[in-house]
């Protein structure tokens, strides 16, 4: 039974004393206090010093860290876009992964629906990486060159990108489940020298196999110089170069050396890519230096992992979470590879996983849980969960329900919800293992993030709901968009409201005791009659009734001045939307939230499209309510189900 003053904001989690004396968040405190003589007392006093002196800040997470020789500069310019970090040092991820090598846990722990759990040692991904690196280097590949990936989440992903990174050259990725023509939109643009990938993937008990897309893929690339593959099916293709001939000095000897170019500070890293459902992906460009600080901090510093964790978060190649869950291995964690369902073959699949791994810190969405609380599962009484001592939340908005019952059948742990994006491959907040965790709250903003709430007006507000903004620069945000020589998409992408001040598109709420309530994308905010309300608050209430499976709410402005607001939803197994359910809905929205945001018409859906990162497609599918032209509109190749677009194409006729 979940008590009302639990939802209104009282702790589920308090950290105590031995939590907080354990973290490394303490450490660094005391750090700072050592190096600069400055007392903090609290997080909350770490946090505003590490937004008020920036300069300072992430000058000591360099030096905690023991990145190099000790930078003469870290700001030399603050304006955004177009902040200057560390400049004339010269770093590489690679190199901060490979200072954690050790002989007594793997590195990587490969997971599939059914093959046996592979073990990389860190001396095998060291050796991999290093002859996979040889390899490129005698295809000619070297800095500023571009490696591809289409390859599900398995271990020879992970070496792929580090013996990219090593050379200098840039690595990019999308998982399997994109068609060859997706792949692409986003691959295509970066004029690839190689392409790394697989036969195919397993997945809900099924084998795909990809050797058609592959032919695809490469036939739309002619940059290409080879093809890497690797074998997950037992399928061949002509002229490609074997994984494992790729690297087959493993065992040698004298193995090749592996020798990470040092590269600027800003020099490319990866490429990432917005969701691509209004138009072509934009390539997202980040460097070496500042997803190094970002993600050590983020990783290890925020979330307390460490060389003795388990770090498994469930994402795929095509997904921000997958290279973030990468940049453990930056805090010398064990990281889990997992090529499957989360619900494959029982709905608490993924908490069977986390317990054969030993997993200590296990990242998933809301919408798996929201999965296994109506499915009746009881993960901590199946499965022994004993090592597991965090649980990671990102992908939506994170239910106050959700997070209690994650409290009642998994263990009394910290829930760390956090949110930021691709844009800037980490989080803007989330838990803190020193921080009360609050039901339906981020616990904090992360170190170093200058965050607020902002109105129309660019004035800052608390307790109440406004633009999430960044007043100062982060080391990770993009170096710059691909094919954008002018920089005006980046600008237009995030400094277009507020100039020189990030704004990053949610809606969110800072409570008065610092945490942070997201209500969905400002851009599909429901406003009637003036009164504004978060499409995720519509969520939480609607998909909390055992009979629905998922929602999706528009707020439609009409030509003629009327507001329409239809709520779709799709039921559970075996069930139809009924009269009564119809009116269960609409009270359960009127007494929890709003009778304002009561919907005009629910009606029920074959299924909700999705970005392939998992997000509602909310505005796309609202444009063609209003009558947009569906080709400029969406881009069905982003969608994880365009067959449901014309069903929702014919409902832009339901109002009339």
């Amino acid at each position: 039974m979940i008590e009302l003053a639990e939802v209104a904001g009282a702790p589920q989690w308090v950290p105590g004393e031995a939590d907080i004396e354990a973290a490394r968040i303490t450490d660094f405190a005391r750090f700072v206090e050592r190096r600069f003589g400055i007392r903090t007392g609290d997080y909350w006093q770490l946090w505003q010093w590490s937004i008020d002196d920036i300069d300072r800040f992430w000058w000591a997470v360099w030096e905690y860290f023991d990145l190099g020789d000790t930078p003469a500069e870290v700001l030399a310019s603050s304006a955004m876009p177009g902040a200057r970090w560390f400049p004339g040092t010269r770093v590489n991820y690679v190199d901060q992964v490979f200072r954690h090598t050790r002989t007594d846990r793997p590195a990587i722990i490969g997971l599939s629906e059914d093959t046996p759990r592979r073990d990389i040692s860190w001396l095998e991904m060291h050796s991999r990486t290093a002859v996979l690196a040889r390899s490129l280097r005698e295809l000619g590949v070297g800095p500023g060159d571009r490696v591809v990936g289409y390859l599900p989440n398995i271990p020879e992903a992970v070496i792929a990108f580090l013996a990219t990174a090593s050379i200098g050259a840039l690595w990019s990725a999308c998982g399997q489940d994109y068609t060859a023509s997706a792949a692409l939109d986003r691959l295509g643009q970066l004029e690839p020298t190689v392409l790394v990938t697989a036969d195919g993937y397993r997945y809900g008990g099924k084998s795909y196999d990809k050797i058609d897309e592959i032919a695809a893929l490469r036939a739309g690339l002619p940059s290409l110089r080879a093809t890497v593959l690797v074998s997950r099916l037992g399928r061949t293709l002509p002229d490609v170069l074997d994984w494992n001939d790729a690297t087959e000095d493993l065992f040698a000897e004298e193995p090749p050396l592996l020798a990470p170019v040092p590269v600027e500070f800003d020099h490319p890293l990866w490429v990432l890519y917005s969701s691509g459902t209004t138009g072509k992906p934009k390539g997202i460009v980040h460097g070496h230096g500042g997803v190094l600080l970002e993600h050590l901090k983020a990783i290890a510093l925020q979330s307390d992992i460490g060389p003795e964790d388990t770090f498994f978060w469930y994402t795929s190649p095509s997904w921000m979470m997958w290279n973030y869950q990468v940049s453990g291995l930056l805090a010398g964690a064990t990281i889990v590879c997992y090529d499957g369902s989360p619900a494959h073959a029982t709905p608490d699949a993924l908490w069977a996983l986390a317990a054969r791994t030993g997993t200590t810190v296990l990242g998933t969405s809301p919408g798996y849980v929201l999965a296994c609380e109506k499915a009746g599962a009881h993960p901590a009484l199946a499965h022994d969960l004993s090592r597991l001592r965090q649980v990671g939340i990102t992908g939506s908005a994170f239910p106050a329900s959700s997070s209690i019952w994650l409290r009642d059948n998994v263990g009394d742990i910290p829930v760390s919800s956090i949110s930021g994006g691709t844009d800037v491959v980490s989080a803007f907040m989330g838990g803190v293992r020193t921080v009360a965790v609050r039901p339906g709250e981020l616990s904090a903003p992360y170190l170093g993030v200058a965050l607020e709430a902002w109105d129309s007006s660019g004035h800052p507000v608390q307790d109440t709901v406004g633009e999430l903004v960044i007043t100062k620069p982060m080391p990770s945000m993009p170096v710059a968009f691909w094919n954008d020589p002018d920089g005006s998409r980046y600008r237009d992408a995030y400094f277009d409201m507020y100039p020189g001040v990030w704004r990053h598109g949610d809606w969110i709420t800072r409570t008065p005791h610092g945490g942070i309530t997201i209500h969905g994308r400002s851009d599909s905010t429901l406003n009637r009659n003036g009164i504004r309300m978060g499409s995720a608050d519509i969520y939480q209430t609607v998909e909390a009734l055992p009979e629905i499976a998922e929602a999706l709410v528009l707020g439609i402005e009409q030509p003629n001045a009327e507001y329409w607001m239809p709520l779709f939803v799709v039921l559970a197994p075996g069930l139809t939307l009924t009269d009564e359910l119809r009116h269960r809905i609409c009270t359960a929205i009127r007494t929890d939230l709003s009778p304002r945001h009561v919907p005009d018409v629910i009606l029920e859906a074959p299924g909700i499209p999705h970005t392939r990162t998992g997000k509602k497609l909310e505005v796309p599918v609202k444009r063609l309510l209003q009558g947009a032209d569906p080709m400029q509109v969406v881009d069905p190749t982003a969608i994880d189900d365009p067959s449901l677009l014309p069903w929702y194409l014919n409902q832009r006729d339901f109002h009339g």
